[in-house]
This record gives structure tokens, sequence and C-alpha cells, in this order.
């Protein structure tokens, strides 16, 4: 039994859309100038609360009907027109289609800029993006709005399938050239900590939004609140004292 599993992690893997690029911050404002415009009186807050879970269930329902994968961009496209349709908003195709330059424009939070750059300091782990987005947008996320030199950008492209399905975590793992227990999964979401766990990951969550994990035997190995507290949980994971070898 390891006492500490923790210290024979390697590898740090990140999801991005909502743990490190504030999701919510970014497209709430141009949402909401958009309901304005097209005459709706539903809410930046109330549109992206269904926009954000409509989301998850297109990316769902694109792994469970096997038809091929959409990609992150156009499941986020066909579930603002699902949610514009839903809050009874008129709208022409090519409106959508401009509103969608917003995804340019994602921002991070400024405790995940501030914590990868110490764990790129301190350099004891490998850092890793582990993404739902297309490979050559996640470099762009990771090069400019993120700014932080990871060592590797995995899509879930190379697994042709979305988070949580195992398929992704196995990819990743056999792209990195390491076994499942080597590599922390790092992510704001439960479902990812799941999808992660099942596959032999270990697991950190940046519990961001006071969420429950799911009810599931697959928790994450601790929980925190942002990315301060991971770095120290991480580095502080490290020391022999801790369990470590």
């Amino acid at each position: 039994m390891i006492d500490n599993p923790i210290a024979q992690v390697d590898t740090l893997v990140f999801d991005i859309f909502g743990t490190v690029l504030d999701l919510g911050g970014s497209l709430s404002e141009p949402a909401g100038r958009f309901l304005e415009e097209h005459g709706s009186q539903a809410t930046a807050d109330e549109f992206w609360a269904d926009w954000r879970g409509r989301q998850r269930i297109e990316q769902y329902q694109d792994n469970l009907l096997m038809l091929g994968h959409s990609g992150y961009l156009e499941t986020c496209r066909r579930s603002f027109v699902y949610c514009l349709r839903l809050h009874g908003v008129d709208f022409e195709p090519g409106d959508v289609e401009r509103f969608m330059a917003a995804y340019d424009d994602l921002r991070p939070f400024d405790d995940a800029v501030q914590g990868l750059q110490k764990l790129v300091d301190g350099r004891q782990f490998g850092l890793v993006v582990l993404s739902n987005g297309e490979q050559a947008y996640l470099e762009r996320m990771a090069r400019i709005n993120v700014g932080i030199p990871f060592d590797h950008v995995i899509s879930v492209e190379n697994a042709g399938s979305f988070k949580p399905h195992p398929s992704v975590y196995r990819t990743a793992a056999r792209i990195l050239g390491k076994e499942p227990g080597e590599i922390m999964m790092v992510s704001s979401h439960s479902f990812d900590v799941t999808g992660a766990r099942a596959s032999g990951f270990r697991a950190g969550y940046v519990n961001r939004y006071n969420l429950p994990n799911e009810e599931s035997v697959y928790l994450p190995d601790f929980e925190v609140a942002d990315f301060h507290e991971l770095v120290d949980r991480l580095l502080s994971g490290r020391h022999p004292e801790a369990g470590g070898q």
C-alpha cells in the first residue's frame, strides 16, 4: 500500500476550460450583450448557467452517439444555439458565428497563472495541458491567453472522445510514456476527477465553484479552493516526512 500516492506523481495534467481559463467571467459579458441586442430579457448569469450545463450534455451526447468527434468549439456553438432557442431569442446563423469569436478572448484566473508559474519555477513536475479543446486552439490558449510554457499540450482529439471517457486519460498516459499512477489530473470539474481516477490517475480537485464531488468511489486525492492551495499541497506532498520516496 502506498501511504502517500502523491509522492509517485511526477507529471501534472491540467484541465484548461473552467479550471485555468475563466469561462464564466470571459463569456457572460459578451453573451449578455448578445441577449440585449436581440431583445431578450434573460440575464447573462441565468443564460450562462443554462449554456454551461448544455455544453456538457452536448459533449456527453457526442461520446455516446459515436458519430465522429465534433470538436469542442462546435459543441459550444451547438449549446449556444440550443440555449438561444430555449430562451426564445431570435437570431440569424451569422450572428452566432460572429459571437463565437469571444472564445479567442478567454481570460485566465489570476490564481491559476500565479500557481502555474510557481510550478514552472520549481520544476518538480512535468506540466501538461489535457483538455477538451482542439489541438491548435489549445496551443494558442496555452501560449497566448495563459502564457505558461507547458511541456506538452494534449487534446482529446487524440482519443476521439471528450472527457471523462477513459480513452482520453489512457491516450494521454501513452503519449507521455507514463504509468497512470505517475500522473495527476488537476481539474475544477468533478466529472474530470472521476474519469481520471477511474483510469488510474491521481487527482487534485481545485473546487473553485464550491461544488460537491460525484457520488462515486473514484474521489480526488485532495481538494483545494484555488491554485495557491494547490501548489502548497503539491509541494508539501513531496517532502519525505509527508510519505515521499
